[in-house]
C-alpha cells in the first residue's frame, strides 16, 4: 500500500492528487496543533492562572517556566500561597483557533485601534500595487524579452546590462523612488516594477529561443519578416509557455510587497500587519498573513485551471 502510494506516478491519478494536495496543508496544520495543543511537545512560558503570594503576577500573564518555578519555590519558602498556572506557549505564537477567529474578526469586527485600518481595505490597497507594479513590468518586460528571444543582436544589447541589474536589490532604490514619485503609492509600485522587469525580460526571452528553430526557419522561407514573424509565429508558438511565466512572475511580485509598502507611507496589508504587531495581537498578524497567501495560491489555481481552457493543445500545462 505504501510502494503504491510513493511510487513515481503516484500523483497521476485525479483523486491521489487531491488527497496528496489536502495533505500538503493538513500536515503542517497537525504540527501546529501538536506544538499549540500538547503540554510536553513545546510549551517554555506558563500561562499565571492564579497569582498566589507573588505580588507581580497578573491572572493571564505569560512567565518563563523557570521564572515561575523560582517564583513558587519561593512562596513555599516564605509560607505564601503559591502561584498556578498551566503551560503555554510564547505570544508570537498563537494557537490555530485563535487565529481561525482573528480570520472573523478581522473582516466582521472594526479594529480596536482608532488609527487601524480593517483588514479588507488593507488588501484591497495591496492587491491595488500588485496589479498596477505587475501590469507596468509585463507591458514592458515582455515584448522586450520576445525580441530579446528572436533577434540574437537584440539580445545582445540588452541582456548583459539586465543582466547586471537584475543583482541590484529592488529596496535600495526606495529613498531614489520616494524622491522622484512622492511617498504614497508611486514608490511601492516603483519597487515592483523593479523587482520583477528585469527578471521578467530574461525568463521571457529564455522561452521565446526554446521555441522550435524550425518554425522560425519555416515561416522566414516562406517570407514571413520582421513584425509578422512575431506576432504570426513567435507569439502563437510560445503562448501557453509565456502565460505559465507570467504565473510564477505574478508570485514573485507578491514577495516583494511587504518590502515595497514599507517605503514612503505605511500602507495596504503591511500597515495592517505591522499595527497588529505593535499591539501584540499576533493572532491578527498571522490571519493577515495567511491571507496573503489564500490570496496568491487561490489566484494561481484560477489562472492554472484558465489556462487548461485557454491552451487545451498544450500537455505541459499544469494538471495538478
Amino acid at each position: 500500500m505504501i510502494a503504491k502510494w510513493i511510487r513515481a506516478d503516484a500523483g497521476s491519478d485525479a483523486r491521489q492528487r487531491t488527497l496528496l494536495g489536502i495533505g500538503s496543508f493538513l500536515l503542517p496544520l497537525l504540527v501546529w496543533c501538536l506544538v499549540s495543543y500538547v503540554p510536553f511537545i513545546w510549551h517554555p512560558k506558563v500561562e499565571v492562572t492564579d497569582p498566589g503570594g507573588v505580588d507581580y503576577f497578573q491572572v493571564g500573564m505569560l512567565v518563563d517556566s523557570s521564572q515561575f518555578e523560582d517564583e513558587a519555590a519561593y512562596t513555599r519558602e516564605e509560607n505564601l500561597a503559591p502561584p498556578a498556572g498551566k503551560p503555554a506557549n510564547p505570544i508570537y505564537l498563537p494557537a490555530p483557533h485563535e487565529v481561525a477567529k482573528a480570520f472573523y474578526t478581522g473582516f466582521a469586527k472594526q479594529p480596536v485601534q482608532k488609527d487601524a485600518p480593517w483588514l479588507h481595505e488593507s488588501l484591497w490597497h495591496s492587491i491595488q500595487i500588485i496589479f498596477w507594479g505587475f501590469l507596468i513590468a509585463s507591458v514592458i518586460g515582455v515584448p522586450l524579452g520576445i525580441l530579446a528571444g528572436t533577434y540574437t543582436t537584440f539580445a545582445r544589447l540588452s541582456e548583459p546590462f539586465i543582466e547586471y541589474f537584475r543583482y541590484l536589490p529592488a529596496p535600495a532604490f526606495g529613498a531614489l523612488a520616494v524622491a522622484i514619485l512622492g511617498i504614497y503609492d508611486g514608490p511601492k509600485i516603483a519597487i515592483i516594477v523593479i523587482g520583477t522587469l528585469f527578471q521578467q525580460v530574461l525568463i521571457v526571452a529564455n522561452t521565446t529561443r526554446k521555441l522550435e528553430a524550425t518554425l522560425i526557419e519555416a515561416a522566414r522561407t516562406l517570407g514571413t519578416k520582421n513584425m509578422k514573424l512575431l506576432t504570426k509565429v513567435v507569439v502563437p508558438g510560445i503562448l501557453p509557455d509565456l502565460y505559465r511565466d507570467q504565473r510564477i512572475l505574478l508570485g514573485w511580485a507578491w514577495t516583494y510587497l511587504i518590502v515595497a509598502e514599507l517605503i514612503g507611507t505605511s500602507s495596504g496589508i503591511t500597515f495592517y500587519i505591522t499595527q497588529q504587531a505593535r499591539y501584540q495581537h499576533f493572532d491578527n498578524v498571522y490571519a493577515a498573513i495567511m491571507i496573503i497567501g489564500i490570496i496568491g495560491f487561490g489566484t494561481d489555481l484560477i489562472l492554472a485551471r484558465l489556462g487548461r481552457r485557454l491552451f487545451p493543445w498544450d500537455r505541459t500545462q499544469d494538471r495538478r
